[in-house]
């Protein structure tokens, strides 16, 4: 028998059972919750079928399992949304990362400093999603929490997390990736963005002002693993007016302490 195509049974009794099945219901329980992180929203077994176009009857199955086990949980209107038991997940994952430690605990320290709303963000896919965030003292609103994932043309952080890549890498990345914002004043052309992640790669600074919102400016740098590849960022997102009266000193702050989490995990050295 394919011992790619079967696994034991579940009491050890040795009957053959389907490899395929599991493997595609894992797939789509992936699928459904991609769909509603991605979304933002509860969405009901049938939208989510509608959405994925999959069996109903395999997403209500798989949705029913999912909310007895904490994964999802029921609203209103026979919606699911993402449940507790992810959020769990979430700190147990978080807690075994190092550069997350490190980053926040330099995200607070900048906050502190320039008591304005600072971000440390990250990569997913074709995406950047903001990991961390400690708000300013002002009433100033950022629209960006964390969690949210924006397309990797409409902010600073975005140039920067792909700037290591070949040129060929990020004009594919861009090709696909790049969306008008909205306040249609994001680039959209793949060439002229792959040059200016390039360009803020190499000066390890990114700001970007009213791109993917009115009157609001990112700065950011990015944090550098130890084979050069930006691991993630951190910025200072502000009114854009700050910037042009402060320009050098939220750019300085920002390496600053991009380099501080670099030396604190052994990346580089300090200083």
């Amino acid at each position: 028998m394919d011992a790619a195509t079967t696994a034991l049974g579940e009491d050890g009794s040795g009957e053959a059972k389907p490899r395929r099945s599991r493997v595609g219901a894992i797939e789509r329980m992936l699928q459904i919750l991609d769909q509603l992180r991605d979304t933002g929203r509860p969405a009901t077994a049938y939208d989510l079928a509608q959405s994925l176009k999959a069996p109903l009857s395999t997403v209500y199955t798989i949705v029913d399992d999912l909310a007895e086990k904490g994964i999802l949980i029921r609203g209103e209107g026979g919606t699911v949304w993402l449940g507790p038991r992810l959020y769990h997940y979430g700190l147990a994952y978080e807690r075994s990362i190092d550069l997350m430690a490190v980053a926040k605990e330099e995200m607070l320290e900048l906050n502190r400093d320039l008591r304005e709303t600072i971000q440390i963000c990250g990569r997913d896919d074709d995406m950047m999603v903001v990991l961390a965030m400690a708000e300013g003292e002002d009433h100033f609103q950022v629209t960006s929490r964390v969690g949210s994932r924006v397309p990797l043309n409409w902010v600073a952080s975005g140039r920067l997390l792909v700037g290591h890549l070949a040129e060929e890498e990020r004009i594919a990345i861009f090709r696909r990736a790049a969306k008008a914002s909205p306040t249609g004043r994001a680039e959209l052309n793949p060439e002229t963005l792959s040059r200016q992640a390039a360009a803020a790669f190499a000066e390890r600074l990114s700001i970007q002002a009213g791109e993917s919102a009115y009157s609001v400016a990112c700065v950011a740098a990015p944090v550098l693993d130890r084979g050069g590849a930006c691991a993630a960022t951190v910025s200072v997102v502000l009114p854009d007016f700050k910037v042009g009266q402060a320009r050098e000193r939220y750019a300085e702050a920002v390496r600053r302490s991009a380099g501080q989490i670099e030396a604190r995990l052994g990346w580089r050295r300090a200083g």
